[in-house]
């Protein structure tokens, strides 16, 4: 595995797959140590002879060179807050891993053996969520990971924080020393806004093929007509993510016995109805899913386009490149990339998550779907109250969702002296964007609950298309019908989990 992609690295996240370091290019790395060795002896080079930031003014004494790569780890672990979670982690360490198998920033391949070994044993280093500004990179959460690497700081190890150079010793590994500039290698770059970015992908996909087979669920309660996602309408739309939409619905309502056709409904015989009982064409909501939808598939698929060719760049500086016999400075490590990218993914979740709450008051409402019992109520009303508090929490997470869904990408604040005078904030915009997405879930859990309910309210799980229907009996296993009124909250944790850990996998 030399180039990564999202679904290799899903992989080793979810599946339990490891790296191979037999598959991976050591004798490229090793040739740009040994070139940077040979070029930085008698040069002045940003970072290895110089201070770091606004102090690369200063030239530091050839005895001390050392002790500036063990500097900038040290001084630089300063951040705050909560830790990231495991996979979070564990996901940025293979996006460091595939910057230094560019072969473009001179560390000696022991560090990304030292690496792969962590992730491979699952050492998590200590990284707090807060500290950076996304330019230089993830310097704070980066020398943290560094601090882990030679040594010092604390690791998350099978389920304990312990001493990270015990944790190493436990495991045959011994902490990296450093040879040149390993030091500011390992510091600087996008490694963590693309980790967690990457992670947040994933739930994005997921969350999205959850939402298209809700929204077949929706149609399938309300007896649709199905041509709101027929391929004639929809391709001459012209927007791919809107076919591919409509292509999706029309797979996972395959085999629907709840689904009507307008053809044979309405275009047969004569009508002299003056008022149909039954919808012409439903809410916006169920019925523009291809044309809502769509846009979010787009600017999902844009995103993981830009978050794999972050995955396998050389986004640290400065770059040394033995090819030209070269070193270059410049500011690959600028997160604009990924910033902009995780606030388009945060908003385009925002809008999934306002149209299943708009789903979730049509099954509450009965005067607006007209066959339902109000939020869904299968006990006695007025002394039972179905799922009547459930919206609540829908509610108020989806506004939290719309206060989020503010972009971050515009948000720089000079800092550093003013050498970082304008920065990206890509971390705290792959932070908000995972936010999003948690709150999605959880949203989400509620509405495939109601969908289940309302199912069995109108008794049609026999007539649902086969994907809706393993649906609702992977719901019904974890919350069974309810005419009584109790506890939802265990339930919702459950079904989220199960949104989160199953992807459909049905194309």
């Amino acid at each position: 595995m030399t180039n990564f992609k999202i679904k290799d690295v899903e992989k080793v996240l979810f599946g339990g797959a490891k790296l191979n370091p037999s598959q991976l290019p050591l004798d490229e790395v090793k040739e740009c140590y040994e070139f940077l060795k040979e070029f930085a002896s008698d040069k002045v080079i940003y970072g290895i002879n110089t201070g770091f930031g606004p102090m690369a003014q200063w030239r530091v004494d050839d005895a001390y060179l050392t002790d500036l790569q063990y500097n900038i780890i040290r001084s630089h672990s300063t951040g705050a807050g909560e830790p990231l979670p495991d996979i979070y982690v564990k996901s940025a360490m293979i996006a460091r891993l595939g910057t230094f198998l560019q072969a473009r920033s001179g560390v000696h391949p022991d560090l990304v053996n030292l690496l792969v070994e962590m992730i491979n044993s699952d050492i998590f280093p200590f990284i707090p969520q807060h500290g950076s500004v996304g330019a230089s990179g993830d310097l704070v959460q980066l020398a943290h990971l560094a601090l882990c690497m030679i040594g010092e700081g604390k690791v998350h190890y099978r389920g304990e924080w312990r001493p990270s150079g015990e944790v190493l010793a436990e495991n045959g590994l011994k902490p990296f020393k450093i040879h040149i500039r390993e030091g500011l290698s390992i510091s600087n770059g996008t490694s963590f806004m693309t980790g967690i970015g990457v992670v947040n992908q994933i739930y994005a996909q997921r969350l999205l093929d959850w939402a298209t087979l809700a929204g077949v669920m929706m149609n399938e309660i309300a007896s649709s007509y199905d041509d709101l996602m027929a391929e004639p309408l929809n391709k001459v739309r012209r927007q791919e993510g809107q076919q591919v939409i409509a292509r999706r619905l029309r797979e996972l309502s395959a085999g629907s016995g709840c689904l009507e056709s307008r053809e044979h409904a309405l275009y047969e015989g004569k009508h002299q109805e003056a008022v149909f009982a039954h919808k012409v064409q439903p809410y916006y909501s169920l019925r523009c899913l291809p044309q809502i939808l769509g846009p979010v598939a787009d600017t999902f698929a844009n995103a993981a386009k830009v978050l794999e060719r972050e995955l396998n760049s050389a986004c640290d500086n400065p770059i040394v490149d033995p090819e030209t016999r070269n070193v270059y400075h410049g500011g690959n490590f600028h997160g604009d990339y990924i910033s902009l990218e995780e606030d388009k993914v945060k908003i385009a979740t925002v809008r999934l998550v306002q149209t299943a709450e708009r789903q979730l008051n049509y099954l509450f409402h009965d005067r607006i779907n007209g066959i339902l019992p109000p939020f869904l109520n299968l006990g006695k009303l007025g002394l039972n109250y179905g799922m009547q508090a459930c919206q609540f929490t829908a509610t108020s997470t989806t506004a939290e969702c719309q206060t989020l869904a503010m972009p971050n990408y515009v948000h720089t604040i000079p800092n550093n002296n003013d050498n970082q005078d304008i920065v990206s904030m890509g971390t705290n915009s792959a932070l908000l964007c995972k936010r999003v997405l948690d709150n999605a879930y959880q949203v989400f859990a509620i509405q495939y609950i109601a969908l289940a309910q309302a199912v069995d309210c109108l008794g049609i799980a026999d007539k649902l298309a086969p994907a809706s229907r393993k649906a609702y009996d992977d719901v019904r296993a974890i919350i069974p019908v309810f005419k009584e009124d109790a506890p939802f909250y265990e339930a919702i944790a459950k079904v989220e989990d199960y949104l989160r850990n199953n992807p459909l996998n049905l194309k």
